[in-house]
């Protein structure tokens, strides 16, 4: 089985001229023409970009999915390829229903109708690894049921055991395909993936985020009915609207497309600088406009986190840009380690100065944030930095965001719509502001530390005198003792010199 999949891919890879692909990274030149020899009856009319979508897309649902991580790695891939592989859409044909049915049925050990006043036969949407079908609870709620595809994880490890074995071949039959890292991009798109396969982890990042955006008059995100879930199986609200990329749907529903593109830069801000916790799949396919002009976010399975380190290292980058201050970029990415201690911020910001200052003589809403933040993490590997996933996935999400912006207001001035809510967040992390704010976090932990101030003292004081009087007596032993050993040492000597005396006295007598 695994060398007939095998066999297929090689064939599909070769038709689609997959290895010219990989091919036309070698510098030199030579492989492409030795190879261009070997097989000269190979014509393509099609860029290798296109030619790379179309074959994920010919060999099914797992290599489409990878493709779509792949996109993401903008730091390791040329820009032709990167651009096309992101328009790989999650839209696959549907399982059969009687499967999803009886996956159900399993799953809850009775029949549908019984779990369901109703369920739809026909899938709603329909990814790479599950579909979701319209279904009303018993009390009328109505829900969305994502199904995990039946079977899909033993198709999953076996395609990423192929996909593995490849680039560790790659890797090792040439040495320039090192440097794009393909066991790593693998690597990542596995744990990726098998992060999707637990609907029940895509249900707590769902709820998280809910918490997060609670009566927010920006984004709405659906309710899980976690009775109905497992790691199979996820229930959650039924979420009307409309998908944002249908934008002659939105002005015929009066929408301010202008309004939502602003609200869509301070969504994404929001999640990432006063949660930490961010929708790092944010293509059109994921977000729906409701009749009050929200967001709708859907499909929780990639979500990005971030510490306050890593916060602290993006707003100081940001603002820097903001002010073109390089040497205080420079000078974030050395605070925060991403860089080694040992680099010379004067050289690094100069290479940073290289980067930004064509980019600052054109107009701000011409300029594009997420791109300038790709090119600092290139600038910075020169420099040693080890690109963190998590400022890939805030690299990707800001990317999609910017996209979403200015499909629905080509005017968007991404920088200046940002500006003040990065000014404010740093306002916040020091000063008056951020002393308030540990106060409040702490007060709670006092209230039940105060009562007890004067026992806890009347002990310290209690175990400092013991602990000086047991040091005194442990002082007190050690001298005695001393003592003793001095005197024992010196009778010691003196029958020494006795025995040495008389001795002597036996000899000269």
């Amino acid at each position: 089985m695994r060398l007939l999949r095998l066999a297929k891919i090689v064939s599909l890879s070769l038709r689609f001229g997959l290895d010219r692909v990989v091919l036309d990274a070698d510098p030199s030149g030579r492989l492409v023409r030795w190879w261009g020899r070997l097989f000269f009856w190979r014509k393509f009319k099609e860029p290798r970009a296109v030619r790379l979508r179309r074959a994920l897309e010919t060999l099914g649902p797992i290599f489409i999915k990878f493709g779509q991580v792949l996109s993401t790695r903008r730091d390791l891939l040329p820009p032709d390829l990167a651009d096309e592989l992101a328009l790989l859409q999650d839209r696959v044909p549907p399982f059969p229903t009687e499967q999803a049915i009886a996956l159900l049925e399993s799953f809850y050990q009775r029949p549908v109708n019984e779990v369901f006043r109703r369920f739809g036969h026909v899938p709603e949407a329909s990814a790479s690894v599950a579909q979701v079908h319209f279904a009303e609870l018993p009390d009328g709620t109505e829900v969305a049921v994502k199904i995990l595809r039946p079977g899909i994880e033993k198709i999953i490890e076996h395609d990423i055991d192929l996909l593995e074995t490849g680039a560790l071949l790659l890797e090792k039959i040439w040495a320039g395909s090192r440097r794009l890292k393909p066991r790593e991009v693998v690597a990542e798109f596995s744990k990726h993936l098998r992060d999707e396969l637990d609907l029940m982890r895509e249900a707590a990042n769902c709820a998280q985020l809910r918490r997060n955006f609670k009566n927010s008059p920006l984004l709405v995100v659906p309710e899980v009915y976690w009775d109905w879930c497992g790691p199979r199986v996820m229930v959650m609200e039924y979420m009307h609207g409309t998908p944002i990329s249908h934008i002659p749907k939105l002005l015929e529903q009066k929408t301010d497309l202008k309004a939502l593109s602003r609200a869509g830069v301070e969504i994404f801000f929001t999640q990432v600088f006063r949660d930490g916790f961010f929708h790092a799949d944010m293509h059109p396919g994921n977000i729906f406009v409701d009749c009050k002009g929200r967001y709708v976010a859907l499909d929780f399975g990639i979500m990005g986190a971030l510490s306050d380190l890593d916060k602290d290292y993006l707003a100081r980058n940001f603002l820097g840009f903001f002010k073109r201050d390089y040497r205080k970029v420079a000078q974030a990415h050395i605070d925060a380690g991403w860089v080694p201690a040992h680099t010379r911020v004067e050289e690094f910001e100069s290479a940073i100065r290289s980067v930004c200052e064509p980019i600052f003589d054109r107009p701000l809403k011409d300029i594009s944030f997420g791109k300038t933040l790709l090119r600092l993490f290139q600038t910075a590997r020169r420099f040693e930095m080890e690109v963190q996933p998590q400022l890939v996935l805030l690299q990707k999400t800001l990317l999609n965001v910017e996209g979403l912006g200015r499909q629905l207001d080509p005017e968007l001035d991404l920088w200046t719509t940002a500006k003040p809510f990065l000014e404010r967040w740093m306002q916040e992390q020091v000063g008056w502001r951020a002393l308030l704010r540990e106060v409040k976090s702490e007060a709670p932990g006092w209230t039940s530390i105060l009562p007890r101030l004067p026992r806890l003292a009347h002990q310290a004081l209690t175990d400092r005198y013991a602990q000086r009087d047991a040091l005194e007596g442990r002082i007190n032993d050690i001298e005695r003792r001393q003592r003793l050993t001095n005197r024992f040492i010196a009778a010691l000597s003196a029958l020494a010199a006795a025995l040495l005396i008389f001795e002597a006295w036996r000899f000269f007598r």
